[in-house]
């Protein structure tokens, strides 16, 4: 367990705590391409790290993002008319391009001096992998943009859901690189069956393993840690292991062990303390999902599953529309989609875990370290320290999850470690 202490260092994401000291020295993935695609469409709010911005693409299809309010009375942009490569505000009718430069000011005398001087902040942006990445810290310590794990091409075929959940990033990420809950909580999605590796069809996932109760070890990184989940595989379990590698990439996501088919990722961003952007990730692999296959299989659904602002109808309020009935017939949960099922942890913890007074088992290897990594990577910026994953040694192209059933003899390490393999039995 953490002391309350520690817990503040892990959890607190906004002003200038550790942490979101932390955060701003990476690029943040702030929102999907999506929701910014169309020029002089409607401008988007964009809430990360406790603080709120614009984001607009102009007449040319250029992309920018500023503070949310007008440098001259603080109304908000996000209302503002996105016209002629410029967002005007409607108050008073100033007009900002994609970096922040007033273009026009209505309300001022014609040639007025005013215009030379005043500029709002603008952000540097890149658009990849299906996310709008934006530079939160100070321009001048902006490194290069490095492609992540789960698209190391721009035209990696990707697959993205997004919900909107009231729950702290920490218990988020903790759920994400949790093997063991699947084996409970997924149960009625994430099937064991007599196939060779996990596999996927539209209906569920494949596991070769009946094995609720993995042994875990880790091993802390240059950008993170990994970790394997060992379990008994249905077959040949006295000479082999089903080994489920998961990578942990400081500070925002996770690769998953892929199936047959593609490969899975978690990208979580805190809005603010109490609220996080969670996406899911299908990418890679010979059979990418489309993001409509992707979103109807988890059941998030825009307009169905999930509202205009990304927020789940299923809700506390609600009781997440759990069916009992189903679950007396034999579903685990009552509740359909992976994501859906595990908001309900999330969120039924409360909008922070109070992790001194949890009681973690052997199963928890991972959440320990995640813990004990980041808590003091935050304690480590705050003493002036440089940001865990910025002098990483590891392109994250390089970084992959791993799973499948390996002769016991195999080190799961070789199967992780940058040019390193081994074979999965037959």
């Amino acid at each position: 367990m953490l002391t309350i202490e520690e817990n503040e260092l892990l959890t607190r994401v906004t002003g200038d705590a550790p942490m979101a000291q932390l955060m701003r020295q990476h690029w943040t993935p702030v929102c999907l391409m999506e929701e910014v695609a169309e020029p002089d469409g409607k401008p988007l709010r964009v809430e990360v790290l406790g603080e709120s911005y614009v984001a607009f693409r102009d007449s040319k299809g250029r992309l920018g993002m500023l503070d949310e309010l007008c440098p001259h009375r603080k109304a908000s942009l996000v209302y503002g008319r996105n016209e002629d490569c410029g967002l005007r505000c409607l108050y008073h009718g100033w007009k900002m391009d994609v970096d922040g430069n007033v273009v026009a000011m209505s309300s001022e005398p014609e040639g007025s001096p005013l215009m030379d001087k005043v500029k709002a902040r603008s952000y540097p942006v890149e658009e990849w992998g299906g996310f709008v990445w934006a530079w939160l810290g100070e321009k001048d310590e902006m490194p290069e943009f490095q492609p992540p794990a789960f698209a190391p091409e721009k035209d990696t075929p990707v697959a993205i859901l997004k919900i909107r959940i009231p729950a702290n990033w920490a218990q988020i990420h903790e759920g994400q690189i949790d093997s063991a809950h699947s084996s409970s909580l997924h149960s009625s999605t994430m099937k064991p069956a007599r196939v060779e590796g996990a596999s996927a069809d539209e209906k569920s996932w494949y596991r070769p393993s009946t094995d609720k109760s993995p042994r875990m070890q880790t091993e802390t990184t240059s950008y993170g840690f990994h970790y394997a989940a060992i379990r008994k595989p249905i077959k040949n379990a006295k000479t082999h292991h089903y080994l489920r590698i998961t990578e942990f990439i400081a500070p925002y996501y996770s690769l998953i062990p892929p199936n047959n088919n593609y490969k899975v990722a978690s990208v979580i961003v805190p809005i603010n303390d109490d609220e996080t952007a969670f996406h899911f990730v299908a990418f890679g692999g010979p059979n990418v999902p489309s993001t409509d296959e992707w979103r109807a299989f988890n059941h998030a659904v825009p307009g169905r599953d999930v509202d205009h602002k990304w927020r789940t109808k299923n809700t506390l309020e609600n009781d997440f529309n759990q069916d009992r009935e189903r679950m007396k017939e034999g579903h685990f949960t009552g509740v359909d989609g992976i994501p859906n099922e595990d908001i309900i942890m999330w969120v039924s913890m409360g909008s922070r875990v109070q992790r001194h007074t949890d009681t973690l088992g052997a199963s928890d290897l991972a959440i320990v370290e995640f813990r004990r990594l980041m808590a003091d990577a935050a304690a480590k910026v705050a003493e002036g320290g440089r940001a865990i994953g910025t002098d990483s040694d590891v392109s994250q192209a390089q970084i992959a999850s791993h799973e499948g059933v390996y002769p016991k003899e195999v080190d799961w390490r070789t199967l992780v470690a940058p040019g390193g393999s081994a074979e999965a039995a037959e």
